[in-house]
């Protein structure tokens, strides 16, 4: 009978010996980061919110056919994000960032702004590639702590080549 249950203990641990010698499946490949491009970047800005505590429907109908375009050279910091400034455009000046995530083509950040006589906070989230953004940015516009204005954009830029030369 001691053989008998010798034998069972062995072939069952030589049994549990012969699971998980599976080879291990390669590890996936990870994507190359997405790295965009500094230069000079054509940026166009949508109005598609405004609003302050005084705004009235006529107002808020006008500022919704606002269509900002600028041209700019945009240089990215080392965790590949635009200069904060470029994003805020007339919403801000000064900007810095309070956070970001810029990975695998989002850009997820909030920005805090000198904003006339009060600061502006803007948060913005949308897709990137190496030469275009497709975001959407919502502005905060606070004076002495209390919102005055608030405001929200569809931005699209696209790179279109090399800054000039300074000269």
């Amino acid at each position: 009978m001691r053989d008998a249950t010798t034998v069972l203990m062995l072939g069952s641990m030589l049994g549990l010996a012969g699971c998980g010698s599976d080879p291990e499946p390669p590890p996936e490949a990870e994507e190359p980061p997405i790295i965009m491009q500094a230069g000079a970047w054509e940026l166009t800005r949508k109005t598609t919110g405004y609003n302050t505590p005084t705004v009235t429907p006529a107002q808020y109908q006008e500022a919704l056919k606002q269509i900002g375009e600028e041209k700019l050279c945009i240089a990215f910091d080392q965790d590949n994000a635009p200069d904060a400034d470029a994003l805020a455009g007339p919403e801000g000046q000064d900007c810095v960032y309070k956070d970001k995530l810029v990975r695998k083509g989002r850009l997820i950040a909030t920005l805090s702004c000198k904003a006339g006589a009060g600061v502006s906070e803007l948060v913005v989230e949308g897709n990137y590639t190496a030469d275009s953004m497709t975001l959407g940015t919502t502005m905060t516009k606070t004076e002495g702590g209390k919102p005055v204005l608030r405001t929200t954009h569809d931005l699209t830029a696209r790179r279109v080549g090399d800054c000039p030369a300074a000269g």
